[in-house]
């Protein structure tokens, strides 16, 4: 069965804010389209919900958090983002709720993106493989802090310490999306999306996937998209529009 013809994403924005569950989430899919972006000198910054603390089994949670969040911070390097915040939630058992919302509000407010990016956030990967609760909790927040975010009555604490509405943001987009409609050509920064996951080395370690290739991981999505793209390779995306009557 061939895949739907996908629409290519607009780029004329200049900021956008990342909002995942853990470090690593980005680079299963959307580092090659960050590249591309910081690569058109557009400000990108990410935001993790948690540190990733509970990910490796053999590392107990706070020596986890150190090396999770070390690898995040290079891996953003690699595809050009150098601001990388740690919400500090805890990994593993998010829950989709007002604490969630008003700690991505805040970063929205600070950041004031037009464009905000997370995962995907839907039941499954688009067949059997069920989501993880930490993707969808945050995906579903995210929807909502963008919107509280804009109304200065909603977590108005944080507009009396300083932190302004910011009802700027247009669309959120969800890498990863078995409901993507739309992609980003990722050809000529696919090798930088790799070499950002490959950053993630004690991770992937710790995960035990004997013989795993990142590269060729990313390519089956990548030329999947991109050839419902008319490209090589692309990012998918399911987009959200936040304007009203959109």
């Amino acid at each position: 069965m061939e895949r739907p013809e996908l629409t290519p994403l607009p780029e004329d924005w200049t900021r956008m804010l990342c909002v995942v569950a853990h470090p690593d989430d980005l680079e299963f899919g959307a580092a090659a389209a960050v590249a591309r972006w910081t690569g058109q000198g557009k400000q990108v910054v990410y935001c993790m919900v948690t540190s990733g603390e509970a990910g490796i089994d053999a590392l107990p949670p706070q020596e986890c958090r150190a090396v999770r969040e070390t690898e995040q911070v290079e891996s953003a390097r690699i595809v050009g983002v150098d601001t990388v915040e740690f919400l500090g939630l805890p990994d593993g058992v998010l829950e989709y709720g007002v604490e969630l919302r008003q700690a991505i509000a805040a970063m929205v407010r600070r950041h004031q993106p037009e464009i905000v990016v997370t995962g995907n956030f839907r039941d499954t990967w688009g067949g059997r493989n069920l989501n993880q609760a930490d993707h969808i909790a945050t995906g579903r927040a995210v929807l909502d802090a963008v919107r509280d975010a804009g109304n200065r009555w909603v977590f108005h604490d944080q507009v009396a310490q300083g932190l302004q509405p910011w009802g700027g943001v247009r669309e959120v987009w969800a890498f990863g999306s078995p409901q993507a409609g739309h992609a980003v050509d990722t050809t000529e920064t696919f090798d930088a999306g790799v070499a950002s996951l490959e950053a993630h080395a004690a991770y992937i370690q710790g995960l035990g996937w004997e013989n795993w290739d990142p590269r060729e991981f990313l390519e089956g999505m990548a030329r999947s998209a991109g050839g419902a793209l008319g490209v090589t390779f692309a990012a998918p995306f399911e987009v959200f529009p936040m304007g009203w009557g959109d």
